[in-house]
């Protein structure tokens, strides 16, 4: 008799992991944010400094990779009808568009060698743009698979999960990039980058959409009757009249303030701890990662779990409601005085829990926009939106700083959270309200 394992039937086949797969999405999605905060760690904080290092002006370092931001704040605009207005293609309807992403950003990387060095700060800017519009075609792309393959029930912890990869990406891209570029130069750095974002990018590479899909094939499968894409004015039009829809603009304006007030705090107070306390720069910065690594792990899977519980709103508004408090209580600090010794517990009260705003907030983007024609498009125009108003906030911070005392800017962003907490708390101003089971 033979030993204890019975023979594989001749025509049985090795069943590979698709997006239906439950451990497959997790592992996808998580790999996908993971490969953008190494290269968002490399470049924008571990090469920034490095430059900065070599007596770069900082006003030149922020020029440049503003302009390699652009394709962010354009993101709607360029991906989202792309990836909506998808035909069926023989690798998958979205995943085509995320290894058309991996494989320019890839390259785009690649260049890097072709540079004399760091310096170049044009040419450098210029590949940083080229890679910044594929991740945004990545990233939306990737958006669009999270709605048409996650299940409502879990999508609190699928933005825990995203969130969590792009901390933990950022996070040791900073660290290790920093250490690599001082101890052995530009060239070895982007080589080492190239492998680890190679490795990151291998599971959207090799896990298929669905079964039968293709592993790397750009043809188009036979369409069927009247399923072609819908024509793209008519998309423009019913996209145009679900955004103007009264629940839409109060989520974009909902979002616009959360962004925008955490952004004008967040900026003066930095600036205040290094210049008017006395901080050492360096010593901020590994307290800020080390707050947002703790936050973007384990209490965004806290959140994550706790969304998909009680619903992705209660949980909003009770991170609000707790992010209110917190301002107030850093107000209290620095209206008494405390700013300086008390910076630690003032940066946790105001990063932390605030930092966790978005676990909470992303499930109901997705809800919001699920289900309609244009939905890649609508989720990114909130987010879009959100970053516009860091944008704003950061910009309004500057503004304030010499008529607005910082005690009263925490003020200011406790009462916003506090508005935002009520617009939470009724769901139906924001989100469709569906009909009662039975």
């Amino acid at each position: 008799m033979s030993g204890g394992t019975a023979a594989r039937p001749s025509g049985a086949r090795l069943r590979l992991p698709t997006l239906r797969d439950r451990g497959a999405r997790y592992g996808v999605f998580f790999a996908t944010y993971l490969y953008q905060g190494l290269v968002a760690g490399f470049s924008l904080t571990a090469l920034a400094n490095h430059l900065a290092g070599l007596g770069v002006p900082a006003s030149e370092v922020g020029l440049h990779f503003a302009v390699a931001g652009l394709p962010w704040t354009l993101q709607p605009i360029l991906w989202g009808p792309l990836v909506d207005r998808a035909n069926r293609a023989r690798m998958g309807r979205r995943r085509v568009w995320s290894v058309v992403a991996i494989l320019g950003g890839q390259a785009a990387l690649a260049s890097l060698l072709l540079l004399p060095g760091p310096e170049a700060l044009g040419a450098l800017g210029m590949v940083f743009l080229v890679h910044s519009l594929f991740a945004a075609l990545l990233d939306t792309a990737c958006d669009r698979l999270v709605m048409d393959h996650v299940p409502e029930a879990e999508l609190g912890r699928m933005s825990a999960c995203t969130r969590g990869g792009f901390v933990v990406g950022t996070s040791l891209g900073a660290a290790l990039f920093g250490w690599m570029l001082a101890a052995h130069g530009f060239p070895a750095s982007v080589r080492l980058l190239l492998v680890l974002s190679l490795c990151a990018a291998l599971p959207a590479l090799l896990v298929r959409e669905a079964p039968g899909d293709a592993f790397l094939s750009f043809a188009r499968k036979a369409a069927e009757a009247g399923a072609g894409p819908i024509p793209f004015r008519r998309f423009l039009r019913r996209l145009g009249l679900g955004l103007a829809r009264r629940r839409a603009l109060r989520l974009l304006g909902l979002c616009f303030a959360l962004d925008g007030a955490l952004a004008l705090f967040e900026l003066r107070f930095g600036i205040d701890l290094v210049q008017g306390y006395g901080w050492d720069a360096a010593a901020l910065s590994r307290l800020q990662a080390a707050l947002a690594l703790v936050g973007g792990t384990l209490g965004a899977l806290a959140i994550g779990l706790w969304s998909d519980r009680a619903g992705p709103l209660r949980a909003l508004r009770s991170l609000c409601l707790a992010s209110t408090a917190a301002f107030f209580l850093a107000c209290a600090f620095i209206a008494a005085g405390l700013a300086g010794p008390a910076g630690p517990v003032i940066l946790g009260l105001t990063s932390v829990l605030p930092g966790l705003l978005v676990v909470a907030l992303v499930p109901a983007l997705m809800r919001a926009s699920r289900g309609r024609v244009g939905a890649a498009t609508e989720f990114e125009v909130y987010m879009a939106t959100m970053n516009l108003g860091s944008v704003a906030g950061a910009a309004t911070s500057g503004f304030l700083a010499p008529v607005l005392p910082l005690a009263a800017v925490a003020g200011v962003c406790a009462v916003v959270l506090g508005g935002c907490a009520l617009l939470a708390g009724r769901p139906h101003l924001i989100l469709r309200q569906r009909p009662a089971a039975g």
